[in-house]
């Protein structure tokens, strides 16, 4: 039987691990969409019910923040926890394997996007990939004259695997709007900033911080233009999770 997926702020968390994924995947005709859902997207869909309709249309959203992950622990499931890179490399491998073709749109800056480009080759030297830029977005995920001529060529290419890392809430609405543009597609998933670890940009945690659940504090020494970004995870994100939990139990006396 299958178990019904925690609620946080109305949002289901499947949490599937990647075998969990790959099985769903295999069963389905249809292109899978995964969200690598975060205490940061999951504010905005509680700030913006719009946005919530657009996570809530994807097949899976997976716990990517330790913050996440006992939040779903409280509501009574332990799932497993997956950041957006340790997908991505997943998702990679098993596209290598299988000899998929493999899209990837955004980067915040061509560099970036080339970079990722060449070390992902380095890593799977046989992997058919195709990567763009895709110029500007707005926070709907519309594109640019830039961006329809990237569209233009993603979809010649026909991709099999799509990676979108224009960041959140832009690469959601871009994949709501544009997943029917690609019909030979299997999985979709937004990674954000996991591109900046692709491209070397940024160095991923040490293995303690990432046990330990402080990732943030990695991130923040390499980046501290981030700090209130992070402070919306760490104290925002709890503060309002608590809030809605005995919120919810004052209803149910």
């Amino acid at each position: 039987m299958t178990k019904i997926p925690p609620k946080i702020f109305e949002i289901p968390i499947e949490g599937w691990n990647f075998d969990e994924l790959c099985t769903q995947i295999d069963s389905t005709q249809q292109p899978f969409w995964i969200v690598t859902a975060n205490p940061e997207i999951l504010l905005e869909a509680r700030r913006d019910p719009g946005y919530a309709k657009i996570i809530q249309q994807a097949d899976a959203r997976i716990v990517d923040g330790f913050g996440l992950w006992i939040a779903c622990a409280v509501r009574g499931r332990l799932v497993p926890r997956m950041t957006g890179v340790e997908l991505g490399e997943c998702l990679l491998k098993e596209a290598a394997e299988k000899q998929w073709r493999v899209a990837l749109l955004g980067g915040g800056h061509p560099d970036t996007a080339e970079e990722a480009r060449e070390k992902i080759q380095q890593k799977y030297p046989g992997l058919l990939l195709h990567v763009e830029y895709g110029g500007r977005f707005d926070r709907e995920g519309n594109m640019d004259d830039q961006g329809e001529s990237a569209l233009d060529r993603l979809m010649l290419f026909s991709p099999e695997l799509l990676f979108v890392a224009i960041g959140h809430p832009k690469q959601d609405f871009w994949i709501a709007k544009h997943l029917a543009d690609f019909p030979q597609l299997k999985v979709v998933t937004g990674v954000g900033g996991a591109i900046d670890f692709w491209a070397g940009v940024i160095q991923r945690a040490p293995k303690i911080f990432q046990r330990l659940g402080l990732e943030w504090v990695w991130r923040l020494m390499q980046e501290p233009r981030r700090l209130k970004r992070i402070l919306r995870a760490v104290i925002v994100f709890p503060l309002l999770f608590i809030f809605d939990l005995f919120k919810f139990k004052k209803i149910l006396r």
